[in-house]
């Protein structure tokens, strides 16, 4: 299994509609590509939430292969509605990770 994690730094300011958008809208959409089989939301604790709160939410998929399918077909578009709706408002980095061991 391989978890995409997408970490996000998001305003205070936008921090609650960022964050009901991204459940009720951006986490469906990116699941409904058939890539993904879920997502988990965390938010980190023990970190400075000086410029606001700090999100991570893992995709998890089944391979590589699909990953790699969502990052070639849908990933681009994916971003820029988010850069639509939120501007400069909040900063994310992304990493991917295998799973060891459930």
């Amino acid at each position: 299994m391989i978890v995409y994690n997408v970490t996000t730094k998001v305003e205070h300011g936008i921090a609650g509609a960022w964050l009901q958008w991204l459940k009720e809208e951006h986490i469906p959409e990116l699941v409904a590509t058939g890539c993904f089989t879920h997502a988990v939301i965390l938010r980190l604790t023990e970190t400075d939430e000086t410029e606001g709160p700090t999100y991570a939410v893992q995709y998890h998929t089944q391979s590589k292969e699909l990953y790699n399918r969502y990052i070639e077909i849908y990933a681009d578009a994916m971003r820029k509605k988010a850069t639509d709706k939120w501007g400069n408002r909040f900063i994310s980095f992304r990493t991917v990770m295998t799973v060891v061991d459930n």
